[in-house]
């Protein structure tokens, strides 16, 4: 006999027959940069899960949306208003504040959260078991921001970001990347969101101040172009500024068409992130609908790389339900008795439910393994897509041209990463990136850094004497001191590519000659940046400062007697002395009168005469 029932939830289950519908939902912000190109991508995506007969058949997919509004109290609402129709997962929202509020609603109704927009990194840790993200995480970008930092050889960076989670967290990840290339985030400058003009002009006037001329730019696309209007307002995107903007600038430039001169006026020499995704027919054949979809408003475009993760988002979901159902599993609802309303309350706590199979439909959600428009749907053990990566523009005329990739595995390259996957990794040898034409149109790379306007002169101490005052010497006119030393130290500094404020101040009262070990002392104590005049370097003040070479003779000789001397060819014979000449002699007879002894009674040569017997021990 087939029993055949109706779950919580409206969905016809059975035990031998799959449900007649499955209800998923999805929470963004309808009018919003991310939002008008993920309204459409799912919409599409469940019309094509609909009608392909090869996966859930016999099933519905339902869709439920809800509008965040941008607005984290908003979201939470709209979230516990999306669990009264006890989806079996939910996809969005785009925001990562507002992931990190819903989520612990999804944790309690054991809803999976698909988040095609949602980047900051923290979200992937276990507090948040529930929570998937279906696009790359800011972790992989903020290394690929550090790794351009590096290749173009600046050392410090000003980080201009959104003061919420995503920007955040994204900084902070960026500043710990930065750490391991020796490099540092010498300023921080977070705005609040929707702040206004004003504020975005203190704020980048502040950031102005400082020595680093490369800023990084890690904000929300709805907000962002606010920030390079008010730097060129402020003469920020001429010359030897460096502008590096997260994936938020192409997502903007790519949703918009036709392509606003003005705005690209703004962005002139800008270097960008882009999510990269592989040029597939699949990716090709759903840009080619975009225009055609009837779920899109009739304004701009809207399209960029989200819808292609929104897109994909609902097709995980559709290969992991039929997965889950192939298996057997059931989509049920309990209640939760943690959720209850209290007296007079009107919020009906009560109507929200669990879902039963939401542990076993997580796992499978995390074992699946297909090929979406955004490439390879895999996720790794920290729940992120495998083989992340990003396309390296570089923003100029009216539009934007790419000038390499980066990717987790090989880092910078100009050969794309698909095709480096396939080969051992740090194996290319095209590890660079093509020409770019920096702010002001300039092709040599910037320096990355200026004098500060706001830094403190050096403040350099010089001895007050009354004798020798060649050497240095008090002066009327500016700068207020004269002589060789001061003559040599202008000299080096006019020679550095920068400007060196700095402030000479007598050490002494001028009646008498200062006692120089104090003025070093006073340099180790931080009073002085430094002291120019003729210090002698001695030992003991080495221990507390350093000295340039010296640039002039101290006068100290010292004084040794030279001989000189004579050479001949019997100069071997000299270690030869007498008793060396004796000792040899004695050895010679010794040894003759060895060999004469062992000798001369078998060899006839050491017999007769004694004369001819001594001449032979002799010879």
């Amino acid at each position: 006999m087939e029993v055949i029932g109706r779950t919580g939830n409206g969905n016809v289950s059975s035990s031998s027959s799959r449900p007649s519908s499955v209800k998923i939902g999805a929470l963004f912000t309808y009018d919003s940069v991310i939002g008008r190109a993920a309204g459409p991508a799912i919409a599409a995506a469940v019309d094509d899960v609909n009608s392909d007969p090869s996966i859930l058949p016999g099933t519905t997919l339902n869709f439920v949306i809800r509008d965040t509004n941008c607005s984290g109290f908003v979201g939470t609402m709209e979230a516990l208003q999306l669990m009264e129709n006890e989806v079996v997962a939910a996809i969005g929202p785009q925001s990562s504040g507002i992931a990190h509020v819903i989520s612990h609603v999804v944790n309690e109704l054991n809803v999976p959260l698909l988040s095609f927009g949602a980047t900051d990194p923290t979200l992937t840790s276990l507090q948040y078991p529930y929570f998937l993200r279906t696009t790359q995480s800011d972790y992989y970008q903020m290394h690929a921001v550090a790794d351009l930092v590096e290749y173009y050889g600046w050392r410090e960076v000003i980080a201009i970001f959104v003061d919420d989670d995503y920007g955040r967290n994204g900084i902070s990840v960026l500043g710990d990347a930065l750490s391991k290339k020796r490099a540092k985030i010498s300023y921080k400058a977070p705005f609040s969101p929707g702040a206004s003009r004003s504020a975005i002009n203190s704020l980048l006037v502040g950031a102005n101040l400082m020595e680093s001329r490369v800023f990084v730019v890690h904000v929300n696309p709805d907000t962002g172009l606010t920030i390079f209007s008010v730097a060129k307002s402020l003469g920020m995107t001429a010359g030897s500024y460096v502008w590096i903007a997260t994936d938020w600038l192409p997502s903007v430039l790519d949703s918009t068409e036709p392509v606003d001169i003005d705005t690209m006026n703004l962005l002139q020499g800008v270097v960008a992130l882009r999510h990269h995704t592989p040029d597939t027919d699949l990716k090709k054949n759903f840009i080619s609908r975009w225009k055609n979809l009837k779920y899109k408003e009739n304004s701009p475009s809207g399209f960029n790389s989200y819808a292609l993760y929104a897109y994909d988002s609902v097709w995980l979901v559709a290969h992991a339900l039929d997965a889950l159902l192939n298996e057997g599993g059931k989509f049920t609802f309990s209640n939760d008795p943690k959720l209850h309303d209290t007296n007079g309350s009107m919020l009906n706590l009560s109507s929200l439910r669990v879902f039963d199979g939401g542990q076993q439909f997580l796992q499978t959600l995390l074992r699946m393994n297909f090929t979406g428009l955004s490439g390879e749907i895999r996720f790794d053990a920290d729940k992120n897509l495998v083989n992340p990566a990003y396309d390296v523009l570089n923003i100029g005329g009216t539009g934007s041209r790419r000038i390499g990739y980066w990717s987790n595995y090989s880092g910078l390259s100009v050969v794309a990463p698909e095709i480096l996957y396939t080969k051992p990794p740090n194996s290319s040898s095209n590890r660079h990136l093509y020409s770019v034409i920096w702010p002001g149109e300039i092709t040599a790379t910037p320096r990355g850094w200026v004098f500060p306007n706001n830094g403190m002169p050096l403040r350099i101490a010089v001895p007050n004497r009354v004798s020798y005052n060649e050497f240095v010497a008090k002066d009327k006119s500016p700068p207020g001191v004269k002589g060789y030393c001061i003559d040599v130290f202008e000299a080096a500094v006019n020679l550095l590519p920068y400007p060196v404020p700095h402030n000479y101040i007598m050490y002494g009262n001028g009646k008498r000659n200062p006692i120089y070990n104090d003025i070093v002392q006073q340099v180790a104590l931080n009073n002085f940046d430094a002291a120019v005049g003729d210090i002698t370097i001695v030992t003991n003040r080495t221990k507390l400062v350093d000295f340039t070479q010296p640039y002039m003779e101290s006068g100290l000789v010292v004084v040794a007697p030279v001989q000189k001397l004579k050479s001949s060819p019997w100069a071997f014979l000299k270690p030869f002395t007498i008793p060396m000449w004796l000792v040899t002699g004695g050895f010679f007879l010794f040894v003759g009168a060895v060999v004469w002894i062992l000798e001369h009674r078998f060899n006839n040569e050491f017999r007769g005469p004694p004369s001819q017997q001594l001449v032979t021990i002799f010879w």
